[in-house]
């Protein structure tokens, strides 16, 4: 059978396997996806400077990309999303700067078939999407794999060995250099004496020719991840730190080379292997540092519990979290951690919840209470039903939800990664014509080639691409640790702006669980079926009624309703035996023509049966603890606060004088909610709620925030998740975003005027290579450091 050569790697395969495109051959779908994207990105010339050379596989590929299409490996690390997309986590080897990401991103995007490539610099994670029937996922690392990365899954549980490989290998790179510095800058000190007291030509090209032997393992050792990361950016027509760093030394390197073979000027070898350790001792802290920073979220995920016990016919064995159904029974003894959501049916004892809530005393549970996924059994053996699955559990959403954050960036860090793009080529600009200004006057090649190099190395573009990402993940954090989840950084830098807090009542500001104080009896009433339609609503008037008649008389059982259907901040319909069973505010009575005539300020249920009124309840709710305080912090920061209710104008009235909120609406059904919420669009709104009928109005602000205890939909929409409902919480959320947003505006200042003041510096001949390095490692660990500060501010 005959070998056709392939059109991108120019290895030869059988004709069989190839993929023919026109006149073109290809031996796998990243071969033509990456002929395409050159093509495409007017880089076609990469093929003549190849010529008759053929591609090898790269050196560092840790295993086959066809291993990434196994069925083992789909079901341990792919998921399908609701669209029917397969998605990744992957850890992208080899990314030195915000240019690298976007190098990536960008070549992503262009492969036919991904839908979404999101990076995230500050752990190297990445999350794709892609349609599995018109692209492999061995295609797509194949691609990462070609223009000189490399990509893996994303595995917690092995992340800290792999980490720990790449720090060892940062180590012995950074010996190497200290070694070689340090003995280069004692020749130098001989240097230096021989400048003021005299030395023999003879003995200056000994001693350079040995500061030339240790300054080479330095550059092409030591700093051969700089010539990587300029070549492959270079190749891809990007220019980035990497090119800075390589450039300067490299140049460097060449002339004092020239300077000792012709025995003639000084030669700047010390200067070589400075540039270098100071640079990659600067890059070894940053990486420490943001690996620091990233550690909640991979501690969090990789203590996710892998099995559980499931009680079946009396037996006990032990599952896969994956295999556990709702409905599924799971025991669960003291010390272990819940990993699915339930609701107990046998035991009682605490719990801990201070890993999701931030409650710091254990929590009392027993027989119809809800465990969350992520707490600790504290002290007795308890069965409970699961109530979800794995994938849809507290505790598993917040592993999603934290990931999914950490990779959208902020309008703000877009903004400064566009500008760092640019950054390297105008400093590179800037060098050429400090050089060539310095070599007219006056007329000293070796002075103007030397401050033409600091120029170079004193720019530092990675401290603008930290300003955001660094301190964004602290905040982020934080947020985790509080029980505070931002699906998105970007939900950061717009709830530090709110102008706009708008409230619902029932269970935000009061605490979601009222009582009934006063029950008033028209007609004679069937109790048990008042108890069935008030079952049959999740609303907490409806439940509070159901516990009330439950109280009144515990041997009462709910009769078997033929239909029933809530309506948002409405009621309850339902139909019993041929009859119209009704149950819910004055204004839905009202709507289906029954007259109500009763003034109270608490709130009311009313219970009618074929448009005939037979009772109603009186209910009150408390306000939640921490409302003054939120609100004393929203009047200091200029907030203006509203609140909404469907309740009625009484209570609505009675909660907000009790409170102090000064604004409110009542009476209002969920879309007019939205209206009142779409209505103040000229300012940052944050819509915090917890139910069914809050939806619409979550969907319509800047923000929205839900109660974890919430219904389901209402958190799935919402842009934060609080939970443990606390309004402390929302108060610390504001809080948190200020802070970040503020630590961000000061990194990119201190990045811009690092820039600003060095660069004019180094061009007007002020700074040597040596200090250039120093200082530029110095400004992106700044930037670092300030970010952390956050931690130390919210400890104090």
């Amino acid at each position: 059978m005959s070998k056709i050569e392939c059109s991108h790697c120019h290895l030869d395969f059988d004709e069989e396997v190839m993929i023919k495109e026109e006149e073109h051959y290809f031996c796998c779908k990243g071969c033509q996806g990456v002929f395409h994207l050159l093509r495409d990105s007017g880089l076609q010339s990469f093929y003549d400077k190849l010529g008759d050379k053929k591609l090898s596989a790269p050196t560092h590929t840790m295993e086959e990309s066809t291993a990434f299409d196994s069925d083992s490996f789909y079901g341990q690390f792919v998921t399908k999303n609701s669209e029917g997309f397969c998605e990744v986590s992957l850890i992208i080897e080899g990314l030195h700067c915000a240019a690298c990401v976007w190098l990536n991103e960008k070549v992503l995007h262009k492969l036919e078939g991904v839908v979404e490539a999101h990076i995230n610099f500050t752990n190297n994670k990445a999350k794709i999407i892609w349609a599995d029937h018109i692209v492999k996922l061995s295609a797509i690392i194949d691609m990462i794999r070609a223009i000189g990365y490399n990509a893996y899954p994303y595995d917690p549980s092995v992340q800290e060995a792999k980490a720990n490989k790449e720090r060892k290998k940062y180590y012995l790179r950074i010996v190497v250099a200290l070694f070689a510095a340090m003995n280069i800058m004692w020749i130098a000190i001989a240097q230096y004496a021989g400048y003021f007291s005299g030395m023999t030509q003879e003995i200056k090209t000994i001693l350079n020719v040995a500061e030339w032997i240790l300054a080479t393992p330095v550059l092409f050792y030591s700093g051969w991840g700089f010539f990587k990361g300029a070549y492959y950016g270079l190749k891809n027509k990007i220019v980035s730190m990497d090119m800075l760093v390589a450039t300067g030394a490299l140049l460097t390197y060449l002339y004092s080379i020239y300077i000792t073979l012709s025995q003639s000027g000084e030669a700047y070898f010390d200067s070589v292997a400075m540039i270098i350790t100071f640079v990659l001792l600067g890059k070894f802290l940053e990486v420490l540092s943001k690996k620091s920073v990233a550690d909640t979220m991979d501690a969090i995920a990789k203590h996710v519990p892998n099995e559980v016990t499931v009680v079946q016919d009396g037996q006990s064995e032990r599952r896969s979290v994956h295999e556990v159904k709702v409905g599924d029974i799971i025991a669960i003894k003291p010390g272990e951690k819940a990993a699915i959501d339930g609701e107990v049916i046998q035991g009682e004892g605490f719990f801990d919840e201070s890993s999701l809530s931030g409650e710091s005393h254990p929590i009392y549970k027993k027989e119809s209470e809800k465990i969350i996924s992520g707490t600790i059994c504290i002290d007795a053996l308890f069965h409970y039903r699961a109530t979800k699955d794995f994938s849809r559990s507290t505790l598993s959403k917040l592993v999603s939800m934290l990931e999914s954050a950490m990779r959208k960036k902020p309008r703000i860090e877009m903004v400064a990664n566009e500008i760092s793009r640019y950054f390297s080529t105008v400093i590179l600009l800037l060098a050429l014509a400090t050089f060539l200004l310095w070599w007219l006057w006056p007329h000293s090649f070796d002075r103007a080639f030397m401050v033409g190099i600091s120029v170079i190395v004193i720019a530092c573009p990675c401290a603008l691409a930290l300003a955001t990402p660094v301190a964004t993940l602290i905040g982020l954090n934080l947020g985790g640790k509080r029980g505070i989840l931002f699906k998105e950084a970007a939900q950061l830098e717009t709830m530090a702006k709110t102008q706009m807090l708008i409230l619902d009542k029932t269970g935000t500001i009061t605490q979601g669980r009222p009582e009934v104080v006063d029950s008033n009896i028209l007609k004679e009433v069937d109790k048990a079926l008042l108890l069935a339609l008030c079952s049959s609503s999740l609303h907490p008037i409806a439940q509070a009624v159901a516990a009330h008649l439950k109280h009144e008389e515990p041997s009462l059982r709910p009769l078997a309703l033929h239909t029933s259907k809530q309506l948002p901040s409405r009621g309850i319909v339902a139909v019993h035996e041929g009859r119209k069973i009704l149950g819910g505010n004055a204004e839905f009575m009202k709507e289906n023509g029954i007259n109500i005539d009763v003034k109270t300020h608490f709130s009311l249920f009313f219970f009618a049966i074929d448009e005939e009124l037979i009772c109603y309840y009186e209910l009150k709710d408390r306000p939640k603890k921490g409302i003054k305080e939120l609100l004393a912090f929203c009047e200091e920061s200029g907030i203006e606060v509203l609140m909404l209710t469907g309740d009625h104008e009484s209570s609505a009235r009675f909660i907000a004088e009790e409170v102090g909120i000064k604004n409110y609406q009542a009476a209002l059904s969920p879309r007019q909610k939205a209206d009142v919420v779409a209505s103040h669009s000229e300012k940052v709104r944050v819509m915090v709620g917890d139910g069914v009928n809050d939806i619409l109005a979550l969907a319509s602000a800047n923000i929205g925030i839900a109660m974890g205890s919430g219904s389901d939909i209402a958190i799935e929409v919402s842009d934060v998740v609080l939970l443990n409902d606390s309004l402390k919480s929302l108060k610390e959320a504001f809080v948190i975003s200020r802070r970040t947003f503020k630590l961000v505006k000061q990194n990119l200042a201190i990045s811009l005027v690092y820039n600003a003041i060095t660069i004019p510096l180094a061009m007007a001949g002020y700074v040597i290579p040596l200090i250039a390095a120093v200082s530029m490692s110095f400004s992106s660990l700044l930037v670092v450091g300030n970010s952390i500060r956050i931690k130390w501010k919210w400890n104090r």
